[in-house]
């Protein structure tokens, strides 16, 4: 009992000093989250209360079930990307059930341990995936910087200025939210022509209300949102644990994936009862967290609470809100995402950890399309590595002074990608009438190793010779009995086990 209240201590209230920046940086979080989220609902085709109830209800809940402390989860593009087609042919009510469909499946995967997967993302994958979105990031505040006047300029310009400056000066309050603060003044004094939130959609009135989703529980309904629901939930699970990771790496911390899987499903479900969009985690407001000195479940749950109050008491002033005070915010984080490292390590890394993260760059800015990004860079990735084992492999070939015996030495990993230089090495050999392939330096991956051995020793067989295997490992040995037709381990086959 006392290691669990230990744990939730540290996990929301570490320290007074920290308290207070994580009550700091989720007002800043909250704000930069309401132009996102109403932009969120037009691009799914829904009212702006569907985007905003959903941020709210994503990021409280999150705080208390997420396995990443200080991460930010709410409304995402990368979701509202996903449900526009079921929002235009079939209603908003069909977007509820297939959120709710989406958190038991989010649910179900963390359970199954699917977390385990981000083990076969390379750090070259993340590091495109991270540049990416840096650039998705910068690209989605390019609306607000073309055809306005010149006051918008001055006022981003001001803003970033601000942003780097203060820091310099005081660390005490987060420099983003001193940029909100102080443009919204000048913005609403001086009556400057600029765009405000409120030009952005307009905002809700009170509070959300809880209700099941209004379709019918038929099978024709399952059918309708499972295919959505599914790749909600792959997408969702890809961001959040991907974020996770980053955000893990930004405050050398360590984080539980699994345990966000399920909390970002439960997530879910409570923002669709609420009348809210799917969401996951969203890794520009996250670093704006971090960088504001965000790191506990307080940060994330003062951004959600103090949204849900901006919403039902200060929704007026808070449409008043300059845009560009939250541009000059966006394009502090899009700088502060990239990894500008990754430009001269294109250099020093290996060409194939260059081209994977290139790749990801390139398909998920053409795309638009976290998953299919990640997906390519880590395909590529799989591709790059076999081909790497694939020249590791060796076969060496010694024959007797009589020339009656060859013996050929196997050295590396015989699989998929090796077995054809391994067949190869014996397409002649010559007058030899006994053949030895010695495998002690060498292991058996899958069944096209152990086919291309079984079919080396039936063709010299019926040839005549007489073949010998030897040196399997355990592991190897254990394949070859299995999946083996014409060569076995056992000595009645004539092989010689190590």
């Amino acid at each position: 009992m006392t290691v669990t209240l230990s744990r939730v201590r540290a996990e929301w209230l570490p320290s007074a000093v920290q308290a207070r920046r994580d009550i700091l940086a989720g007002i800043v979080v909250a704000l930069a989250l309401i132009p996102e989220a109403i932009g969120f609902s037009i691009i799914s085709g829904v009212d702006p209360r569907v985007g905003l109830y959903a941020s709210v209800a994503i990021a409280i809940v999150i705080s208390f079930l997420g396995g990443r402390p200080g991460m930010i989860s709410a409304a995402t593009a990368a979701v509202a990307v996903v449900v526009t087609p079921l929002v235009r042919e079939h209603g908003v009510q069909y977007l509820f059930a297939a959120t709710i469909l989406m958190g038991v499946i989010q649910i179900v995967a963390g359970l199954l341990r699917l977390n385990l997967l981000m083990q076969f993302v390379s750090r070259s994958v993340i590091t495109g995936f991270v540049n990416a979105l840096a650039i998705l990031i910068f690209m989605a505040q390019l609306p607000q910087l073309i055809g306005v006047s010149w006051h918008s300029y001055a006022m981003i310009a001001a803003g970033l200025a601000i942003i780097y400056l203060v820091p310099r000066l005081t660390r005490a309050v987060p420099s983003p939210l001193v940029a909100i603060l102080v443009l919204a003044a000048i913005s609403i004094f001086m009556g400057l022509p600029v765009r405000t939130v409120s030009d952005m959609g307009q905002l809700p009135e009170g509070l959300p209300s809880f209700a099941l989703p209004n379709v019918p529980l038929a099978w024709e309904t399952l059918r309708i949102i499972l295919p959505y629901s599914l790749t909600m939930a792959a997408v969702g699970l890809l961001e959040s644990l991907l974020t996770a990771q980053i955000v893990d790496d930004m405050t050398d911390t360590d984080s539980d994936k699994r345990r966000e899987c399920m909390g970002q499903g439960g997530a879910n479900m409570v923002a669709a009862l609420a009348g809210g969009m799917g969401g996951c985690a969203m890794i520009g407001q996250s670093v704006i967290n971090v960088t504001s000195g965000g790191r506990a479940r307080l940060s994330t749950f003062t951004a959600g609470a103090f949204l849900m109050f901006l919403l039902a008491v200060l929704g007026p002033w808070v449409g008043q809100i300059p845009m560009p005070a939250l541009v000059a915010v966006m394009i502090m984080v899009s700088i502060g995402t990239f990894s500008w490292n990754s430009i001269p390590n294109l250099r020093r890394h290996p060409p194939t950890s260059s081209v994977v993260m290139l790749v990801t760059v390139a398909v998920v800015v053409a795309t638009r399309d976290l998953a299919q990004g990640v997906l390519a860079g880590v395909l590529l990735s799989g591709i790059f590595f076999a081909g790497k084992v694939r020249r590791m492999f060796a076969v060496e070939r010694r024959v007797s002074e009589d020339g009656l015996t060859a013996t050929y030495t196997v050295t590396g990993q015989l699989f998929f990608a090796s077995v054809d230089r391994f067949t190869q090495s014996f397409q002649s050999v010559e007058i030899a009438t006994r053949i030895v392939i010695d495998v002690s330096a060498a292991h058996f991956w899958d069944i096209s190793a152990v086919f291309s051995v079984d079919k080396i020793v039936a063709r010299l067989r019926r040839e005549g010779r007489e073949v010998e295997v030897v040196g399997y490992n355990q592991a190897s040995r254990d394949l070859v009995d299995r999946f083996a037709l014409h060569d076995k381990t056992g000595v009645e086959m004539g092989v010689v086990p190590h």
